[in-house]
Parts: C-alpha cells; sequence; structure tokens
C-alpha cells in the first residue's frame, strides 16, 4: 500500500497542491525522494530520520521510496519536511492514513523533532481551504495561516505534538489570527516646512495612485514628503491586507502571524540590483515592486539607479503585474504601486542656483536627468519641482494641513471610487481607468477641452500623456467633491504635467 499526505509548491503567491506518496518495498535499505526536488527537499530525508530517531521510532530495513506529484513541478523549500514525515509515519501504520490524507501540512523538522517556521503558511492556507483540507504547521507559522476563513488551522511545536493529536490521545486547538498592526505614524505633513504646491501634488496622487516625480536640490524635504505620504493614504482594506500579506509571507517578512493594514512603504537604495526591485534570483523570489503591493515604493536619487534597472520599471507600472522568466519557470506576481521618485536637478544638484552650481551648468541638468528615459519619463502622472526652502521660513510655525486633514479628503476621494469602480473588478482607483469608462468618467465641456487640447499641440503630449491628464483631472474633481471635471481641473493637472511652463 502507498500512504499519502498533502502540501504545497509556490508558484509566485499561488500555491499549488503537492501529492506526497510514500512506498515501503522490499529490497536494499534506502531512502529516496523523488519528483524534482531542489537540495533542500533531497536533504530532508536525513532530518526526517534525525527526527524519528529521536523519538525513537525506527525505520525498516527497506526501500522508502518518496515521490512528490506532480513529478514535473520543481519542489523548493524546507517545508516538505513534516509531510514527507507524516506519509511515512502513515506508510508504517503509526498515524491513521485518512487522518493524514485529509490534512495539509507543511514545516521544517529539526534533528530533535521541533517544528521550525517556515515563509508560504498564509498562502498556503489559501490553497488548503480550496480544497478543504485543514493545514498542520509550525506553531509560529499559526497565527499568520489562521487569517484565512475556511480553514481550521493546528499549530504544533514539534513533530511528537502532531502524532500526539493525529492518534487523538491530544488534540490541539486550532490557532487564532495574529494581531492587527495598528501602529500610528508620528509623522505629520505639518512638519515640512512650506512646499504647499509639493504636498498638494501628493495629495493628489494618493486620492487617486499616481505616479509622482519630485526634483529639488539637495535637502528642499523631497524625502521628508515621500515619508509622510502612507500617513495620507487610507488603510488596506481586508482583502488588500491579505493580499499583499501573501506577497509578505513568501518573504518571510510576516512578524509573529500580524497582519498589517497599513500599506506598504518600501524604499530600495539606488545600488540595488535588478532582480531586488523587480524580483528574480535563483528561487524567482518577489522584488521591491511587489513588496510595494498596493502601497508605495519609494525611489530617492532616481537617475542613479541603473538603467537597466529603470526601464524595467515600464510594463509594470502599466499592467500592475510582473513576470519574472528564469530558465525553469514563469513566476507572475503583483504589483500595483504608487512610484514616488526623488530626483536633483544635475549631478551636483545646485543647477537653479548660479552661485553654487558646477562649472557645467546647465548642460549637466539634461544630462543627468537624461538618464530617465522618454517612455519612461511619460509615465509620471504629476512632475513637482521643490524648491529650497528660505532659511527664515523654517522658524515659521507649521502651517498647511495636517497629515488628518489630508487622510480625511483622499479617504472621501477613495470611496467615491470604490463605487465608481464597484462593477470593475480590474479597476481600482483613478489611474486605472481605461477605455469606455474612462470616456464616461472625464467627459469634458467644450471650455475644457479646448484647454486640454490646445495645450496637447503646443507641448506635444503623447496619447498616453493626454490620459493621465484626464485621470489626474478625475482625481482632483474628486477631492473637490464633483462629478464635473471644469477647466479648473485640466489646468492644475496640466500645471503637474507640464511644470517648467505654463499651458
Amino acid at each position: 500500500m502507498v500512504a499519502h499526505a498533502y502540501t504545497v509548491a509556490f508558484e509566485g503567491v499561488d500555491a499549488r497542491m503537492v501529492e506526497v506518496q510514500c512506498a515501503i518495498t522490499p529490497g536494499m535499505p534506502a531512502f529516496a525522494v523523488v519528483g524534482l526536488p531542489d537540495k533542500a527537499v533531497s536533504e530532508s530525508r536525513d532530518r526526517v530520520r534525525g527526527a524519528l530517531s529521536t523519538l525513537h521510532i525506527a525505520l525498516p530495513s527497506k526501500r522508502i521510496t518518496v515521490n512528490l506529484s506532480p513529478a514535473d513541478l520543481p519542489k523548493e523549500g524546507s517545508h516538505f519536511d513534516l509531510p514527507i514525515a507524516l506519509a511515512l509515519l502513515a506508510e508504517l501504520e503509526i498515524l491513521p492514513k485518512d487522518a493524514v490524507s485529509d490534512t495539509v501540512a507543511l514545516g521544517e523538522l529539526s534533528l530533535d523533532g521541533a517544528l521550525i517556521p517556515v515563509i508560504g503558511a498564509l498562502p498556503a492556507a489559501m490553497a488548503a481551504a480550496e480544497e478543504n483540507r485543514a493545514l498542520i504547521c509550525p506553531a509560529a507559522s499559526g497565527a499568520e495561516a489562521a487569517w484565512v476563513g475556511g480553514c481550521q488551522v493546528i499549530g504544533a511545536k514539534g513533530l511528537m505534538d502532531v502524532i500526539q493529536h493525529m492518534t487523538g490521545r491530544t488534540p490541539l486547538s486550532p490557532c487564532d489570527p495574529g494581531e492587527v498592526s495598528h501602529a500610528p505614524d508620528s509623522r505629520d505633513m505639518r512638519d515640512v516646512k512650506g512646499q504647499e504646491r509639493a504636498k498638494r501634488a501628493l495629495e493628489i496622487a494618493a486620492a487617486g495612485r499616481h505616479h509622482v516625480l519630485m526634483v529639488g536640490t539637495p535637502g528642499s524635504g523631497k524625502s521628508m514628503l515621500a515619508a509622510r505620504l502612507p500617513g495620507i493614504l487610507p488603510p488596506l482594506t481586508p482583502a488588500e491586507a491579505l493580499e499583499t500579506s501573501m506577497v509578505h509571507s513568501l518573504s518571510g517578512l510576516i512578524e509573529a502571524g500580524g497582519i498589517s493594514r497599513h500599506r506598504p512603504f518600501r524604499e530600495p537604495h539606488h545600488t540595488a540590483s535588478m532582480a531586488a526591485i523587480v524580483g528574480g534570483g535563483r528561487t524567482a523570489k518577489p522584488g521591491e515592486i511587489s513588496l510595494a503591493h498596493n502601497g508605495v515604493l519609494f525611489m530617492d536619487e532616481f537617475p542613479e539607479f541603473p538603467r537597466a534597472v529603470l526601464e524595467t520599471l515600464r510594463q509594470p507600472i502599466e499592467t500592475g503585474e510582473v513576470m519574472v522568466a528564469r530558465a525553469n519557470a514563469h513566476i507572475k506576481y503583483p504589483c500595483r504601486f504608487m512610484l514616488v521618485a526623488a530626483a536633483n536637478p544635475c549631478k551636483c544638484g545646485y543647477l537653479s542656483d548660479p552661485a553654487r552650481a558646477c562649472s557645467r551648468a546647465p548642460n549637466c541638468g539634461e544630462d543627468y536627468m537624461g538618464r530617465i528615459s522618454g517612455p519612461l519619463m511619460d509615465r509620471f502622472d504629476l512632475r513637482v519641482d521643490v524648491p529650497p526652502v528660505a532659511f527664515r521660513d523654517l522658524d515659521l510655525p507649521s502651517s498647511g494641513a495636517s497629515s488628518h486633514e489630508l487622510a480625511t479628503r483622499v479617504a472621501a476621494a477613495r470611496a467615491v471610487q470604490a463605487a465608481r469602480f464597484q462593477d470593475h473588478p480590474d479597476m481600482h482607483q483613478n489611474a486605472d481607468l481605461e477605455g469606455d469608462l474612462l470616456d464616461q468618467t472625464t467627459a469634458l465641456d467644450i471650455p475644457a477641452r479646448t484647454l486640454l487640447t490646445d495645450a496637447a499641440d503646443r507641448f506635444g503630449l503623447s496619447a498616453r500623456g493626454y490620459h493621465r491628464v484626464l485621470r489626474v483631472a478625475r482625481s482632483i474633481a474628486d477631492l473637490d467633491a464633483t462629478d464635473a471635471i471644469t477647466r479648473d481641473h485640466i489646468a492644475e493637472a496640466l500645471s503637474y504635467r507640464l511644470p517648467q511652463s505654463a499651458p
């Protein structure tokens, strides 16, 4: 007879069911794991043998074969230890075969039989729920997996606890979901002195999830503004929180099983590699753009990033997903993020100050900003200059709207969009508008249409730029709580699209 256990193999954020088959047959003593395992899976036989030895369970002097089906699916990771051990114990008739086959298991075994936490418990629980099976995992991973409704999650500290549970001697209680993080953000937009135009641009960007490029001299407040952007964004919806947490689960970023309702804020260094930004590496792990899913990706010193890295952002910005292609796999990750880029106007940073600019001005500015290609620059909905703040203004009291006030206006605009897109599951914010819905929601009167077409002709807007102006204008109108897009809304949207020239 053959014993069956079940676990999962990860393909991006999707968990594919894997059947673990174990057979003990006459022959030379051996322990073989087949089914396209990687090194970590192949080594599981030694960890399983050591854990069983600690529990004083002897393996028979026969041939033990473990097959991981489907055999053509690559198996990676140490979480195969527990399901292999359960299938083997079921074949040895130590565990009931039906109890083992009715569950999905994952976990790494130490040589003393303890269960070590593994990544991916959340997507594994979702796969188990779809199969109407319970999930057995390490106790430290249970709180994370328990967020999935419709799946009973059993957390165990060691292999002996699992044996006692499955034999009915000491049943384990289902795990409870971890805590929801409510840590307040103490950073406030009022901390930034001046820069009212940049604050307004970030408010519009937050309302419609638009991409922003800030250009200004060193120390003008670009990084301060970007760091305070999450404070004006609405919290993640339950569906968004689960979707985002699945990506973070695969990267081992969920602490103590808790799920955060705060939107991700990722800020990679400009020396980061392409694999770090878009995903990849030996196991095709998610990159920064996927870790920023449903949140903000802040890229400071934007022109300093390698040109190849910048160009790889073009397609994910448009589609909201990235395909990481490797020789043996094509992995798709979600990456619907808001890109906030900051740059100095030139290499030295003081192009606008004749007293401090380098000898190559103004050519250095053209060369420096020329590192950002035209197609990539065209994908920024808002481009805003961030001039230096006068020293005398730094001593003035804080002014302008607080983060709480801005967040209230942004939340109201997002609520309007939620109602707008309730019948369009592929669209979430105004940045996603396209096709007939774009035409319906951005219908312009004659003065507004004339202004837009004249500006498009004068400044040579691309078709993409033309539509992005309409989307930004729609967000501005939503902030004003009006259905109609007026000439003023178009003028403001154009002013951020063409910051150096009046439309």
